[in-house]
């Protein structure tokens, strides 16, 4: 498909993750064919585009559809995702004395997790690339997003999910029509089988980074968090990071606001903190210099089942993120999540996924450190609903 005359999307090219080798934004890609890497968007930021350009009537990560890849707005696949609340977490700056401490609440996109932003961009651009049907390993949420979002599209859907993922996730991929393939091991067991069934490539694998798309809805969490804090943004952003496709898209969407003029030109960008769970931190085994990378890492379930990804194709990415950001990466065990979630329970009224729970025990960790001072501005990201987690954490209030 080739632009148009009605496109409203600046999308420009396809740039290998690596290497830079220009891709065509306007076929069907997957990895880039230089490097066997993620490929990223670019946007044409030559011509002015001005703030005033977001469409504010619509509550959905869809406002700033000039900056997402969609050239036909007939193609978009929607549930109403995105656009979620930042909340004061006044009892825990209280108990901690903390200035300024908000959580974005992406526990309630569709679907219940941040997943809906990168799997709505996936499976519409899946649709406006005529795909039929999309095939994903899994550690809950991404599975049940890709579901959701296919049977609104009207495709075939198969999930590759950890026979161990708590049962609220494979219950929704059922409803949503979904065909469900329960492995023994981790999601790069999954991986494993989606690539051996699918090696025809009947499927378009929409794994995390495989494709260029899930980035750009993912991005979206980044340039909401500016428009809600009224263009400034905060000292430090703690985000837990399995596959880290928002790690690396909200720092994503920082450049293109920069680039845009959409932030001062003296803005200092956010110290970037990602979290993983201690059963399953290969991204802070490499940061840390004890391995070269994560490509033989053997990771351990843990009660957070999106960080439960033991070899991100992204890891390269998410080390760049950091080291530009300057900021650091933390691993918490299950217990410190089970903490946290109690914490945000009865101090804040939020049921949390324990993701969300590890980034707020991060930031404790951070601050004991003395890596976060009392005084800065803190934001944590809760990725899901706690709801669906609990097989894993029921009991244990």
């Amino acid at each position: 498909m080739t632009p148009s005359s009605t496109t409203v999307s600046r999308i420009y090219n396809l740039e290998c993750s690596r290497c830079g080798t220009p891709h065509s934004a306007f076929a069907l890609q997957r990895v880039s064919e230089c490097c066997a890497l993620p490929l990223v968007a670019t946007y044409d930021l030559s011509e002015p585009l001005s703030r005033q350009s977001i469409n504010t009537s619509d509550g959905t990560m869809w406002r700033y559809q000039e900056l997402l890849p969609l050239l036909d707005e007939e193609n978009r696949v929607s549930l109403g995702e995105g656009f979620t609340p930042l909340l004061h977490l006044r009892g825990l700056a209280n108990r901690y004395d903390l200035a300024w401490l908000q959580l974005k609440d992406e526990g309630q996109n569709p679907t219940g997790s941040f997943k809906a932003r990168g799997l709505s961009m996936a499976i519409s651009k899946a649709k406006e690339l005529g795909v039929s049907g999309c095939i994903i390993p899994t550690a809950g949420n991404a599975g049940v997003a890709m579901a959701a979002y296919c049977a609104k599209a009207g495709m075939r859907a198969v999930v590759a999910m950890p026979r161990h993922t708590p049962n609220a996730f494979k219950e929704e991929c059922y409803w949503y029509g979904a065909e469900v393939q329960l492995i023994d091991g981790l999601i790069n067991d999954c991986a494993a089988w989606v690539r051996e069934t699918n090696a025809h490539g009947e499927l378009l694998d929409v794994s995390t980074l495989k494709e260029p798309y899930r980035l750009e809805g993912k991005k979206t969490m980044g340039y909401e968090i500016a428009e809600q804090l009224n263009w400034q943004l905060p000292d430090v952003i703690l985000y837990p990071a399995g596959g880290g496709t928002g790690l690396i898209g909200i720092w994503k969407a920082f450049q293109e606001m920069k680039a845009l003029g959409w932030l001062s030109a003296d803005i200092r960008l956010p110290r970037m903190v990602a979290v993983q769970a201690a059963n399953c931190c290969p991204l802070i085994e490499t940061y840390t210099g004890r391995q070269a990378n994560a490509h033989h890492y053997v990771g351990k379930p843990t009660i957070a089942n999106g960080l439960a990804v033991p070899r991100p194709l992204g890891e390269q990415m998410m080390l760049q993120v950091l080291q530009e950001s300057r900021g650091t990466a933390v691993s918490i065990t299950d217990a410190e999540m089970i903490e946290g979630m109690r914490e945000l329970g009865r101090l804040e009224g939020l049921f949390v996924a324990p993701e969300g729970a590890a980034v707020w025990m991060a930031a404790r960790k951070l601050l004991n450190t003395g890596w976060l001072a009392a005084d800065e501005k803190i934001l944590l990201l809760n990725t899901g609903s706690g709801q669906k987690y609990m097989d894993n954490v029921a009991g244990q209030y």
